[in-house]
């Protein structure tokens, strides 16, 4: 009986565990506006998540001076030497191409954005932290209007944060683990 109600306690417990970090290589060619985009997660109304891309990760819209890291082209940025474009350092590799329109948004080109299941766009960049609205899979796009010449991929650290009452069903879950090994203490 107490194997039992231990392992049931400790399946509530894990229900209730924080999801993972999720690694989701996003590629400006097959991820782009208009594409499926690249799935991450999937989140429920009200759930809390982040999502981050290291800065100097690159991504082109196309030739010279398309680079940009994934909030897109929005100022002149210059190759190291050793970064993804592959030209010498110091030469200008990313400039401002201004913002895109289509759909329900308008970001910067080379931006990454995400969306959940069929909601509105919104902007992610390399630094997002939020609420989801409605209950769908969080998928990130490239944003360009021209996907053809598009090439390289970023690397977006998805994390999602247990809802409120996720935590409470983990605390109850250890609650109830703890009380059993008192209980098992006290009998020994």
């Amino acid at each position: 009986m107490i194997r039992t109600l231990t392992a049931a306690a400790v399946a509530l417990a894990l229900a209730g565990a924080a999801q993972a970090s999720t690694v989701v290589d996003v590629n400006a060619l097959t991820d782009a506006y208009g594409t499926a985009g690249a799935a991450a997660i999937s989140l429920t109304a009200g759930e809390a998540f982040t999502v981050t891309v290291n800065p100097d990760d690159l991504w082109s819209a196309g030739a010279l001076p398309r680079w940009s890291n994934a909030d897109g082209l929005t100022h002149d940025l210059y190759a190291t030497g050793t970064d993804a474009s592959g030209e010498p350092a110091g030469t200008l590799i990313g400039e401002n191409w201004g913002t895109y329109t289509a759909g329900d948004g308008t970001f910067a080109f080379g931006e990454l954005v995400g969306r959940i299941g069929t909601g509105a766009y919104f902007a992610v960049g390399t630094n997002y932290s939020g609420t989801a609205a409605t209950a769908g899979t969080l998928s990130l796009f490239y944003w360009d209007s021209y996907i053809l010449d598009n090439s390289g991929s970023v690397a977006a650290t998805v994390t999602a944060v247990p809802e409120p009452g996720s935590m409470a069903l983990m605390l109850a879950g250890l609650g109830i683990v703890g009380g059993l090994a008192r209980r098992r203490a006290n009998r020994g």
